[in-house]
């Protein structure tokens, strides 16, 4: 690693340190303020999260991660090649793109009853709620980042005697990689949202469930070590996908 690197690295460590110090120094304040069982203070929270991560919260941990990050990834297959053709060829875009604004804002978490119906309880129906509503914000956003590649870019290509795949290889695909990667960030967030909701219904694993559960039992700061929980797979994943971003466009960080 180079002296650049490295420094680098700690300055991004540095604020992490500092962010987390923020964050638990404003839960403190609030949780003073309000004087309720409802929002304990941290360090009680955190000291539930660290006794009962390893007698079974972790089993929830796992399946949650197991159902989001294999929708993380149906979606990302799903969308972006289909985002990169319809972006890419106009008379496939005046055909789909009325369905897509047709279907997009439909609010898919109201089909949850009919989606537990045909896919039944398990892993399946959570999965492909999670897909289905993730697969439209990352097409919409593959699809506009198509078609705004310049022409220039692919002509010059063309002069070389490129492909259409070596066009979509060396232009298209890198050209549209950078706002792929935010689509997949703002779907990240979504994803782990619908997944809490799916999963405060008919199943007795996963971290929404762990939630739900300790909630009803006014066991707070349990529910707390469950909402920590699901905090850190967000942030875990998003730094695998700032990860991913990093490895994959070099140049935005040159």
């Amino acid at each position: 690693m180079s002296t650049q690197a490295r420094s680098v690295h700690k300055n991004s460590v540095t604020s992490y340190i500092f962010a987390v110090f923020f964050l638990l120094l404003g839960w403190e304040i609030l949780a003073r303020i309000l004087n309720s069982p409802a929002l304990p203070e941290p360090l009680p929270a955190l000291i539930q999260f660290i006794r009962i991560f390893p007698q079974g919260l972790w089993e929830h941990f796992l399946v949650s991660t197991y159902r989001v990050v294999l929708s993380l990834f149906l979606g990302i297959a799903l969308a972006v090649p289909l985002g990169l053709y319809i972006g890419r060829e106009e008379k496939v875009d005046s055909f789909l793109a009325p369905h897509v604004y047709l279907l997009y804002p439909i609010p898919k978490i109201a089909l949850l009853p009919v989606i537990f119906i045909i896919f039944k309880i398990g892993d399946t129906s959570k999965i492909f709620l999670i897909t289905l509503i993730i697969f439209f914000q990352i097409l919409v956003t593959t699809r506009d980042a198509a078609k705004k590649v310049p022409p220039a870019s692919i002509i010059s290509v063309l002069s070389l005697g490129a492909s259409r795949w070596e066009i979509y290889r060396n232009v298209i695909i890198p050209a549209c990689l950078p706002e792929i990667f935010t689509a997949v960030r703002i779907s990240l967030g979504t994803a782990i949202s619908v997944l809490f909701f799916a999963e405060s219904f008919a199943t007795i694993k996963g971290l929404g469930y762990f939630i739900f559960e300790t909630w009803s039992r006014i066991s707070y700061t349990e529910m707390f070590a469950g909402i920590l929980a699901l905090s850190l797979l967000g942030f875990f994943l998003f730094l695998l996908i700032d990860f991913l971003q990093r490895l994959l466009c070099p140049w935005l960080y040159v």
